[in-house]
């Protein structure tokens, strides 16, 4: 990452703003509702469906600017509720682990999907002036489930950027971040811990990865950059599974791929690169529509 946010261009128009995070309790949403307390807003709402991460997330954050909604974006009237009022929407909410949607496909279509689709249906009631929807590098050329619903996610907001004009649209597409909870290196943590084998699932796969500190400041960077449902993708540094294992451990086995899993992730494909604008740190993928 190269450039950094511009802050007095954010604080101005964060000020007075009301922010609503869905899946805000989560490990991503947690960073940003934190990171936006450095900023002049009126009120945070963090919108979760999980009552114990929101309990605990409130014992870390006493600012009296946050507040912490129980709900799911299932519900549409709730969130139609939670949305009322709100100057800025980041969806952060999804089901993301690749086993689990897979076995569960119908609950991941529901979430990722519906649930962007109702999302999307209150921001025309309720009319914030910005939506940002956080997607996967995993929708690059998708081999999961997860990835494709994480592409309709991005073609629903890519639809209502020229379409709903009372709010400015825009997908942020990220790739692995270190610091989210059930990765790879919350695994090798529990590992080592109990002197097991690093688990890795083939030598040569390569993923890109970047801390938490930095997905947050890009997001922040695109907020500024919002207009019509484009999609924005950070420039990102390639690792090698197995070179970040021996970092941690020398010992460790090979597990075999997982389905749907690829050898070599993507963050861009080459017909988005051509209808993209480049920037030294990102590239912007124009709406087509």
């Amino acid at each position: 990452m190269k450039k950094t946010v511009n802050k007095t261009q954010l604080s101005k128009l964060l000020k007075n703003k009301v922010v609503l995070i869905t899946g805000g309790a989560g490990s991503l949403g947690s960073a940003i509702a934190k990171e936006l307390l450095n900023y002049p807003v009126k009120s945070i709402r963090v919108f979760d469906n999980n009552e114990h991460a929101l309990f605990k997330l409130k014992r870390s954050l006493t600012d009296p600017r946050v507040r912490f909604l129980l709900g799911t974006i299932l519900d549409k009237d709730r969130i139609e509720l939670a949305g009322f009022g709100v100057d800025v929407v980041i969806h952060t909410a999804a089901l993301k682990n690749i086993e689990i949607t897979e076995y569960n496909p119908i609950d991941t279509i529901d979430v990722n999907v519906n649930g962007t689709i109702n999302m999307i249906k209150s921001v025309i009631k309720n009319k914030p002036k910005i939506f940002i929807n956080i997607s996967t590098d995993k929708v690059a050329e998708s081999s999961t489930l997860y990835g494709n619903t994480k592409q309709l996610g991005e073609r629903l907001t890519n639809w209502a950027g020229p379409h709903i004009l009372t709010t400015k649209f825009a997908t942020v597409r990220l790739g692995n971040i270190i610091e989210t909870r059930g990765n790879v290196f919350e695994v090798w943590k529990e590992q080592v811990e109990n002197n097991q084998s690093l688990t890795i699932t083939d030598p040569k796969m390569n993923r890109y990865f970047f801390h938490m500190e930095e997905a947050v400041e890009f997001i922040f960077k695109c907020i500024t950059k919002v207009n019509r449902g484009e999609i924005f993708v950070p420039k990102m540094n390639l690792f090698n599974i197995k070179d970040l294992a021996l970092k941690i451990s020398k010992n460790y086995k090979v597990i075999g791929l997982r389905q749907g899993e690829k050898l070599q992730e993507i963050l861009i494909t080459d017909d988005e690169k051509k209808i993209s604008q480049e920037k030294d740190d990102m590239w912007i993928i124009q709406n087509y529509h």
